[in-house]
């Protein structure tokens, strides 16, 4: 049996339980549990808190954990991060209050630093050179330089937004993060088939998440135009019409080249264009 952990409650919950059912592992769980079955699969989910969750990876309790890169990082995990998963991205940075003159790290030298990742943020000033006091406290970072608290704060930044509302301006990035899964080092071997096995769901998930199915109705003679223009695994597939001289492609393409492949291939006459989601993607 494989056990995974993931957070207990907040927005990694949501999507942590969201990538499990994608990779068809259903948890039979009820309201408040902390250990659940996934049905149908030799696995069980630990809900922890998000910042147990390290210690109980390395000490070998859970063998698998879906949890931010920050979170491992900041409490210095002798643990094996196995894949990026391209949720829950941010980063963690050095902001100070509009109105402070900053030029670069050497300003925070003597300054106040409120956070709640003194290790990272420890390690980053020492490998700067600055020394800064520290200021540990959980939750509500951000206004820690409006009531005097500290000269600067170190916290988890997203959009940004959060920083603009309270005066401050982002001036160094630390750490991109981003949810990972991450293995206890044993296990990795112990357990390599399980293991193997639920990263294999997983890539087909991500993979199939960043990808379209397309097809529409070519000319025959712009089929080899269009398919010079597709991105394609290996080749398109093309299917005769009834109407003579009319073919069908249908064919994959990632999400990022989509927009500009489709105004191309309609350029190039592609009519009845559908686009469909891919579910998993196993190549």
């Amino acid at each position: 049996m494989i056990k995974i952990a993931i957070q207990k409650s907040g927005r990694l919950y949501d999507e942590s339980i969201d990538l499990l059912r994608k990779c068809g592992l259903k948890i039979d769980n009820g309201k408040g549990q902390l250990k659940a079955k996934i049905k149908h699969y030799d696995a069980e989910v630990f809900f922890l808190r998000n910042s147990d969750i390290p210690q109980y990876l390395e000490d070998g309790i859970v063998d698998l954990a879906i949890i931010g890169e920050n979170v491992i990082t900041e409490k210095q995990a002798n643990v094996t991060n196995l894949l990026g998963l391209g949720f829950s991205q941010c980063r963690l940075s050095i902001a100070t209050p509009k109105d402070m003159a900053y030029t670069d790290i050497k300003s925070l030298e003597g300054k106040k630093i409120a956070t709640s990742y003194p290790n990272t943020l420890r390690t980053f000033l020492d490998e700067n050179n600055v020394n800064a006091d520290l200021h540990i406290i959980s939750g509500s970072v951000e206004i820690a330089p409006n009531i005097g608290l500290a000269d600067a704060i170190c916290d988890l930044v997203s959009s940004g937004s959060t920083l603009f509302k309270n005066g401050l301006v982002e001036q160094e990035i630390i750490l991109e993060s981003e949810a990972v899964i991450a293995a206890n080092n044993s296990a990795i071997s112990e357990k390599s088939e399980l293991i193997e096995d639920i990263l294999f769901r997983i890539r087909a998930v991500l993979k199939a998440e960043n990808n379209r199915y397309i097809l529409f109705n070519i000319p025959d003679d712009k089929i080899e135009t269009v398919s010079g223009i597709l991105p394609v695994l290996k080749s398109p597939t093309v299917l005769p019409l009834i109407e003579e001289g009319w073919s069908s492609i249908h064919t994959v393409i990632n999400q990022k080249d989509f927009w500009n492949v489709i105004s191309k291939i309609k350029k190039e006459g592609a009519q009845g264009i559908l686009v469909l989601p891919i579910e998993n993607m196993i190549l």
